[in-house]
């Protein structure tokens, strides 16, 4: 779907950063005493670092292999 690489695990992060903070908006602990979801900059930056992940689609090595074969 994507051509350029760099162009998804952005996309996918920016998503899941926005998501990560929709959580903490909507579900996220008031009262300070959850050390994750009490605080906005680390649940987007979880969010960020999964949508990260997802976007990932392990294709580094094995590219650079072929290339190495032929």
């Amino acid at each position: 779907m994507f051509k350029n690489k760099w162009l998804k695990m952005t996309l996918f992060a920016v998503i899941g950063g926005a998501l990560g903070y929709a959580y903490y908006y909507f579900i996220g602990c008031t009262s300070g005493s959850c050390p994750l979801t009490s605080n906005p900059y680390i649940t987007t930056g979880y969010g960020l670092g999964a949508g990260f992940l997802l976007g990932w689609d392990g294709k580094f090595k094995s590219n650079r292999k072929e290339k190495q074969d032929e």
